[in-house]
C-alpha cells in the first residue's frame, strides 16, 4: 500500500525505459521513476513527456530520477526537489550500458534539436 507521500518503496520499477515509448517505438532523453506505482516514463526534456503525463492521469505525485548515478525525488504537487530520499526497490536506475538517450538504435540523428 502506498504511503500518504506518494512514495512505496516496496514496489519495483515497470521496466528499463519509458513504457509508453517501448510501446509506440519512440525515445527518450533521460528517466523518471513514479515513486508511487514504479511506472517508467521520460522526463519533459523527451518528445513525449510521459512522466508527467502519467503524474497527471493517475495523481501520483512523486517521482525519482531513474539514471545512474542520480537519487534526487521531485514532488508536482510542492513543486519541491529533494536530494535524496527513501530506497525504493531496486533497480534503482536504468542499467548502465543503456545510452542517454535511448534507446540505442530508435534515437534519431538530430536528436539534439528535437529535445523540447
Amino acid at each position: 500500500m502506498s504511503s500518504p507521500n506518494g512514495i512505496d518503496p516496496s514496489v519495483p520499477p515497470s521496466g528499463a525505459g519509458c513504457v509508453e515509448c517501448d510501446a509506440d517505438g519512440g525515445w527518450w532523453f533521460h528517466l523518471r521513476r513514479c515513486a508511487q506505482c514504479g511506472h517508467i516514463g521520460c522526463c519533459d526534456d523527451s518528445p513525449a513527456k510521459h512522466a508527467t503525463a502519467h503524474v497527471r492521469a493517475t495523481g501520483h505525485p512523486v517521482i525519482r530520477s531513474f539514471e545512474p548515478g542520480e537519487g534526487w525525488f521531485w514532488n508536482y504537487e510542492t513543486s519541491e526537489m529533494s536530494p535524496s530520499g527513501p530506497h525504493l526497490a531496486p533497480p534503482e536506475s536504468h542499467p548502465a550500458d543503456q545510452p542517454t538517450p535511448g534507446p540505442a538504435g530508435r534515437v534519431p540523428k538530430d536528436w539534439t534539436e528535437r529535445l523540447g
